[in-house]
């Protein structure tokens, strides 16, 4: 069985933070396209500030998922905020006091960080938001799981599914926020919030299968 360390793992944030703020202006100029334009800016605004509060810091993942989530609650704006820091709170303390993370416990996560936002929000699979990236990557990863496949072969999948799942919303219209004034004319049109968790989905992926140890 594959595990990893929850100590020491809070450096997987970081590199999250670094995809976000690479992609700051792309994820601007897709929002820009439908909503606000500026998704980008109020997500690498909260993640790098959670990066720079990490740097030099030996912490664990459960902190820095805890510290990031806070961040992005009280730092930015925007709807996004308090989603992914309701997402990223419930990651940290659902491995909060753990020393190791199997993929049954990494599942726990996904959906608890999954029901945080489902709990402030109400989209659903269709909507054209981040719930269709994220919802089909923990079908994946648990299906995979359960299919016997290992811990990275699960995370790999996971990263799969999430991709497809944020390419999916180009052909969806949108249904929640500013976009669903638009009706037809969303269409065709990536949803930033869905590109933004596939980063993040697939960076967490990335740093995870990185740290894997046989147990």
């Amino acid at each position: 069985m594959q595990t990893f360390k929850n100590s020491s793992s809070g450096v997987i944030v970081l590199s999250i933070a670094d995809r976000i703020v690479e992609n700051r202006a792309y994820l601007s100029e897709i929002d820009g396209k439908i909503g606000d334009g500026d998704h980008g800016v109020n997500m690498a605004k909260g993640f790098g500030m959670a990066a720079e509060r990490l740097k030099g810091q030996d912490a664990s993942l459960a902190a820095a998922f805890e510290l990031l989530g806070t961040l992005l609650m009280t730092e930015i704006g925007g709807s996004m905020g308090p989603l992914y820091g309701v997402m990223f709170t419930e990651f940290g303390e659902t491995i909060e006091g753990k020393d190791v993370v199997d993929a049954a416990l990494f599942s726990r996560m996904l959906h608890a960080g999954l029901e945080g936002i489902q709990s402030i929000g109400s989209a659903k699979v269709g909507d054209k938001t981040l719930i269709d990236a994220f919802v089909p990557a923990v079908e994946a990863f648990d299906g995979a799981t359960a299919e016997g496949k290992s811990f990275a072969e699960a995370l790999s999948t996971l990263s799969e599914a999430a991709e497809k799942g944020r390419d999916s919303t180009i052909n969806l219209v949108a249904k929640i926020g500013r976009a669903s004034r638009l009706g037809d004319r969303s269409l065709g049109v990536l949803d930033a919030g869905a590109t933004s968790c596939a980063i993040i989905l697939t960076a967490l992926s990335i740093g995870i299968a990185d740290r894997l140890q046989a147990a």
